[in-house]
């Protein structure tokens, strides 16, 4: 284990990028009168079954590409870890993003916590999948370097049983200035759309204080300018403790008292509602709390990770919700008015 921790510290440093994006109403994570949008939550890698909800939600065709029109696409985080097929989701949605732009649509990408971990050198859920995907015909040489610069000891099997081929290249892919260490660090952990405030894992009321402009902006610093810090004391930080945006779970398992928290969380927040990924529907249906207030849309894509999960597209148009599955639509009930109204 010891050595293993060495195995998954600090990666490369850079900047991170930004995109161009469609002008924001009101703030920078705030946008309003969108006909349709459409929320998806944990991936995992589920490749199939993601690429599948999109094609029943109308959001991609039969070659996977953008459909949708002027739609709002929003994915809830946790896109890696868990299953093999990370780095195609990753892959479709970065393409999605380009392509919804030019049809006057948008694909926001949230970070989970899991996206979150792998910037900050936890790889403890990566899959074998995963690790090969970033393999090459070179990753024999670039373990044997890596591991002469950690001057790392042990029998031939438990390094590299400790330091599967490709881990090295996963490290630096999500490094600062890696590929996808570059795309993530600019993304949000948090918007608002038609009154609406979607996050990976929940808004706890100390977090709500903040709104949604500096609570993207303080994990995007942790992740960036702060990384050293955040890695050293990483509970500490906003991006990776238990009341932050990426991991809190009250919203999903507060009792029904909570309620008067929870109205004060959507009135700071100024929204109406809140969606919310990171916990696994008892049910694996779309589930609603506190009139409406809440709704949780992981309902466990990953078959690896949650046996009898599936996919599930939560379309809002027209202020009403409505859970697409692959063999079904259901009527979801959400709260009408602005929280505190």
């Amino acid at each position: 284990m010891r050595q293993f921790r060495r195995l998954v510290g600090p990666a490369l440093v850079a900047l991170a990028l930004s995109i161009a994006a469609p002008a924001a109403a009101k703030s920078a994570c705030e946008w309003d009168g969108i006909e349709r949008v459409v929320a998806i939550g944990d991936v995992h890698g589920a490749y199939d079954r993601f690429v599948e909800i999109l094609k029943v939600a109308g959001i991609i065709d039969g070659n996977a590409h953008w459909i949708a029109g002027p739609t709002h696409l929003v994915q809830l985080g946790d896109v890696v870890d868990r299953g093999d097929d990370s780095r195609k989701a990753l892959d479709l949605i970065r393409r999605l993003e380009r392509e919804a732009t030019a049809a006057g649509g948008m694909v926001h990408f949230l970070l989970g916590n899991h996206e979150a971990q792998r910037m900050l050198g936890d790889l403890r859920f990566v899959t074998g999948g995963e690790y090969d995907a970033f393999a090459s015909v070179n990753s024999e040489k670039v373990r044997t370097d890596y591991l002469k610069t950690l001057g790392a000891q042990g029998s031939r099997d438990e390094i590299q049983q400790q330091t599967p081929l490709g881990l090295v290249e996963i490290r630096l892919a999500f490094g600062r200035d890696g590929e996808y260490g570059r795309w993530l660090r600019q993304l949000p952990v948090t918007i608002k759309v038609n009154g609406i405030e979607f996050v990976h894992g929940g808004i706890s009321l100390p977090v709500a204080a903040l709104g949604c402009d500096k609570i993207n902006d303080q994990v995007r610093r942790e992740l960036t300018n702060d990384l050293d810090k955040t890695r050293a004391a990483p509970l500490q930080s906003l991006t990776a403790r238990a009341e932050g945006p990426l991991w809190y779970r009250g919203l999903t398992e507060e009792p029904d008292t909570f309620a008067p928290q929870v109205e004060a969380i959507v009135a700071k927040m100024r929204v109406r509602a809140i969606v919310v990924g990171h916990s696994v529907t008892a049910s694996g249906r779309v589930t609603t709390r506190f009139d409406g207030r809440v709704i949780q849309i992981d309902t466990g894509m990953q078959p690896a990770y949650v046996p009898n999960g599936r996919a599930v597209a939560l379309e809002i148009k027209g202020g009403e919700a409505t859970a697409i599955y692959v063999d079904r639509r259901e009527n979801v009930p959400i709260a009408k008015g602005a929280g505190g109204s």
